[in-house]
């Protein structure tokens, strides 16, 4: 099985996903480095629509940019357009397979998935 995670390396929860994807039997893990390779707005959206979230919940409300620009988190466009713009928006780590995608916090949802 593929796996692939929207990793922060910087990020301890983030690190602990990986641990548990590379740790699981048979799965071969696709690492992208969301920070410095930004996925696309269409990208995001088809992720997060996969998870069953909406963007609003897979924002990290707590960084400056969302008061730095003023984003309604009620917005769900609006999210969107900031989180292509400002990738630090996208809550991590977020892990894909052919089975769906989870946002892995805590990191153990990352076997959701697997």
């Amino acid at each position: 099985m593929k796996a692939t995670i929207w990793h922060n390396p910087r990020c301890s929860k983030s690190r602990a996903a990986l641990a548990i994807l590379e740790a699981a039997p048979g799965v071969e893990v696709d690492v992208v480095e969301y920070l410095k390779t930004p996925p696309s707005r269409a990208e995001i959206e088809a992720v997060l629509k996969k998870a069953g979230v909406r963007p609003s919940e897979a924002v990290r409300r707590g960084e400056g940019v969302v008061k730095e620009i003023g984003l309604d988190l009620s917005d769900d466009k609006a999210v969107l357009d900031a989180m292509a713009q400002h990738p630090i928006l996208i809550e991590r780590a977020i892990v894909i397979t052919n089975k769906g995608a989870v946002i892995a916090r805590p990191p153990e949802r990352a076997s959701e998935v697997l």
